[in-house]
């Protein structure tokens, strides 16, 4: 087993039933139970839509830090290309200083557009930007490891707090060729968003990453829920995934989803869904088929309640990674 393997949990704070700011609320009381438990990392996502509430990953992050001891704090993700760099940077270095080293950093370009309108940016530049500033993101931090001044055309300049030279930061992609290249070019550790199919089918990617980084970090992050028992679990996330399967379906002209491929998502796809033994099985088997050093389990999918979530956290720290550990050692 990779002894550096790392286990986390993620969420974008989705709206379930509750005012947007109690959700707040229990994403805070759900990482501190994620410390608790004994996960790695927990990761907040940035949206700017009615069915998620968090838009500020960084200050949400921030209050955990102070509720909590070990559990690193990373985002998953932060819009980068509708964001500015020096200022990500300055605000994870106060984060990183705040949590005593717990902080950081993973950048998408994000599968969610609204933030483009919203500051002020053209969809048509949607990939120049996530470049040029994912290269301005890479010469902050070789800055950061030498200990220079920031070399750049607007002369050089120092950020405050200094940055973290131990700061991580991964980049999010979701499974193109280009994508994955780009995460090599700029040496940043990758972070595959595998949200259906077979987890396999990545494979040649982490090998095409990994002719160019060697040794670099490789992480998946997929969607799951955890309860006692398959059914109760299949039964406790169905109606909702159908329901956002079907919002963002109709957003993007995808076809209705259907119960038969629920349950091929949950038996062969990238579903973590059912009881602690057969959630950690299929980790295990990605884990060991795409030889990863991190798995984040994005455990809110929906309007999944307060209360069933904070079982999902409890059964994954409790018991789902200790036996993916077994499976593996």
């Amino acid at each position: 087993m990779n002894p550096h393997l790392t286990f986390g949990l993620d969420t974008f704070g989705d709206v379930n039933g509750v005012a947007p700011d109690q959700v707040l609320r229990n994403v805070v009381a759900e990482a501190v139970e994620a410390d608790r438990v004994g996960v790695d990392v927990f990761g907040i996502g940035e949206h700017h839509r009615d069915d998620y509430a968090v838009s500020s990953p960084d200050i949400v992050l921030a209050t955990i830090a102070g509720r909590t001891e070990r559990i690193h704090l990373t985002t998953s993700v932060i819009v980068l290309s509708s964001d500015d760099p020096v200022r990500i940077m300055e605000r994870f270095s106060t984060l990183q200083a705040l949590s005593s080293g717990r902080a950081e950093i993973t950048l998408g370009r994000g599968s969610f557009v609204e933030s483009f309108p919203l500051f002020g940016y053209d969809l048509a530049d949607y990939e120049r930007l996530f470049e040029e500033k994912l290269e301005l993101i890479r010469v902050l931090l070789d800055a950061a490891s030498s200990g220079e001044p920031i070399a750049w055309d607007r002369g050089p300049a120092h950020l405050y707090p200094p940055l973290a030279e131990d700061l991580p930061v991964w980049v999010a992609v979701g499974g193109s060729p280009e994508s994955v290249l780009r995460a090599a070019r700029h040496r940043l550790p990758l972070m595959l968003a595998i949200i259906g199919g077979s987890a396999r089918r990545f494979r040649p990617f982490v090998d095409l990453y990994r002719r160019e980084i060697p040794n670099g970090p490789v992480g998946v992050h997929s969607p799951g829920l955890i309860a006692p028992t398959d059914t109760e679990a299949q039964e406790r996330l169905f109606e909702h995934w159908l329901a956002a399967h079907r919002r963002i379906g109709a957003e993007r002209g995808w076809s209705q989803p259907t119960a038969e491929q629920f349950m091929a998502e949950v038996h062969h796809g990238s579903l973590y869904v059912g009881s602690p033994e057969t959630v950690a099985r299929k980790i295990a088997d990605t884990v060991s088929a795409l030889e990863l050093d991190r798995f984040t389990l994005k455990y809110a999918t929906g309007p999944i309640s307060h209360e069933h979530n904070m079982e999902t956290i409890r059964l994954y720290g409790e018991e789902v990674i200790p036996r993916v550990r077994e499976l593996l050692g």
